[in-house]
């Protein structure tokens, strides 16, 4: 549980830090913006299309009496906007930091001035960022497409479909929403996406903490482009704790990011990191940004 309350804990100080970094805030919203426009266009075209979708994929319905056609076509339309707005959370964070990339990037380089410490460099250019940025998101979407349609058909199922089943949803949609976020600071201090996922599936409740509230805010109209900024920060201080002190200072983590997490784990087990939001160490041990909290 200090885990889960850890990862909100980043998540309220990434808000706090923009908050008290206005011109971040303002240089953040951009490309939320542009990506809001797009995806409303989505869902909405979804929105208007999805009875006409259900009813072809299910012809052999065409002839159920009524009650019944309506409720199951009706069911299915549900399911369908339901997997549409579950993409378009995973996918929007995702677009959002490719079209913002160079704005996310010296965001997230801001926070780790302003924490102290030296701030590291990939050494790549804007468009090798880019197209690693952009592979490695793909790569989750494929990840994220294989739990949909499991869940989308575990959601058939009569009790469980309409209660577990959701609640795994938003824990699939938080946990790869922290990785997209977390990315921004992780590619910049040279750990790939193997690596990545190894430091998050080192800490799964605090990732859990930090995306499944993001998640359900991002639900709420225009609430995720007025939120990404801050979260871009939290996951900049989530990141820079689940690194270990010595990449910190700017030693590439290629070649030992499999087995730092192993280390990183055992030090869950005890509790939260000793510089985490939620640890129970001595004062003054976390980040300047998460000490308020």
């Amino acid at each position: 549980m200090r885990d889960l309350a850890g990862g909100f804990g980043y998540l309220l100080a990434g808000q706090r830090w923009v908050l008290g970094h206005g011109k971040w805030l303002g240089f953040g919203l951009l490309p939320g913006l542009v990506s809001l426009v797009l995806y409303a266009g989505a869902l909405i075209g979804l929105g208007y299309g999805a009875d006409d979708l259900t009813a072809w994929a299910t012809p052999f319905a065409d002839g159920w009496s009524s009650p019944w056609l309506g409720l199951f076509r009706g069911f299915l339309t549900a399911l369908v906007f339901c997997l549409g707005l579950f993409l378009a959370v995973i996918t929007f964070t995702a677009v959002t930091l490719l079209i913002g990339q160079p704005f996310y990037e010296s965001l997230s380089e801001q926070v780790d001035r302003s924490e102290g410490g030296e701030v590291t460099g990939s050494g790549l250019s804007l468009w090798q960022e880019l197209w690693i940025a952009a592979r490695d998101s793909l790569r989750i979407l494929g990840r994220v497409l294989l739990y949909g349609i499991l869940l989308f058909a575990l959601g058939f199922i009569p009790v469980i479909g309409q209660t577990v089943v959701p609640v795994l949803g938003f824990c699939v949609s938080g946990y790869f929403l922290t990785q997209e976020l977390t990315s921004v600071a992780l590619q910049r201090r040279r750990v790939d996406l193997r690596g990545q996922l190894a430091l998050l599936r080192s800490r799964r409740m605090l990732v859990l903490g930090f995306g499944v509230p993001l998640v359900l805010a991002f639900l709420v109209p225009l609430v995720a482009v007025f939120l990404m900024p801050g979260a871009v920060a939290g996951a900049t201080l989530m990141a820079r704790d689940l690194m270990p002190e010595q990449e910190q200072a700017g030693e590439p983590a290629e070649g030992r990011a499999a087995e730092e997490p192993a280390g990183r784990q055992a030090e869950g087990q005890t509790g939260a990191p000793a510089h985490g939001p939620a640890g129970g160490g001595a004062a003054g041990s976390g980040p300047k940004s998460l000490s308020a909290w």
